[in-house]
This record gives structure tokens, sequence and C-alpha cells, in this order.
């Protein structure tokens, strides 16, 4: 058991994120803190602190159990962390699946390109009246 380890190789061991990239990118754009700091990717964590990773729209909180640098099992993280995550997190990433804007189906909403185009070929401008010729051309 080690007593420290950098936070984005912690975040990927944990498998917080999928790659260590994606998780030094976190860190970079202030979507990690520990103690209502943001960190940068070196920072290096100790047993028992708490960190906050912002994954729209929640925010997930771990508290470190074991300081890792290399990937575990899914089955060993129990070990590595435990989720403190507020209940009020949960509610709001259920009540965002529910609005529907997660799951929009396909041709509801603003029309595609290709359905614009569609469109404007249906919807002729000599149908309203208006001319495409200029008034010189009349004389």
């Amino acid at each position: 058991m080690a007593e420290s380890a950098r936070i984005d190789r912690w975040l990927w061991a944990a498998r917080v994120f999928k790659t260590r990239s994606i998780a030094a990118d976190a860190c970079k754009n202030g979507r990690v803190t520990i103690g209502g700091v943001t960190v940068k990717p070196s920072h290096v964590i100790k047993r028992g602190e708490i960190v906050n990773v912002k994954k729209p729209p929640i925010t997930y909180s771990f508290r470190v159990v074991d300081c890792i640098e290399q990937r575990v099992g899914a089955k060993m993280l129990p070990q590595v962390y435990e989720n403190v995550t507020a209940p009020q997190q949960y509610e709001l990433l259920e009540m965002s699946r529910i609005s529907g804007f997660v799951d929009r189906a396909r041709g509801t909403g603003r029309p595609t390109k290709k359905e614009r185009r569609a469109l404007d070929a249906f919807i002729d401008p000599v149908m309203f009246g208006i001319d495409d010729f200029d008034d010189d051309d009349e004389q």
C-alpha cells in the first residue's frame, strides 16, 4: 500500500476515467477538486482525502482508501475508494434522464441539414408570389 499517488494516475487506476489522459484533462479544466481547490494532474493525494469529480450533470465525491497508481479490477474498487456522493446528486442525474434531453428521438426538434434542404426545395419561392427576376427585365 502506497502512502501517496498522483491524482491523474489515481483517477485512472480507480476507474473513474477511462484513460489517464482524460483524467489529466479533467484536472487541467478544473473538474477535479480536493477541499474546494482545483488541482493539477501532478497533485499528490493521500489516504483519507475527499476527491470531487464533476461529470455533468452531477459531481461525484470519493474518499481515498488506498493510493494506487496501477489499474485494478472492478471487484477491487471498494478497497481503493469509498463513494461518498450526496444522494441529491443522484436525484439530479435521474431528473436529467427523465427530462428527455439525453435520449432525444431522431427527427424531433430542429431539422437536420439534409431535411432543411429538402424543405427548401419543396417550398419554391414562386409559391409565395416572389419572382426571381429583376424589375429592369420588365421594361
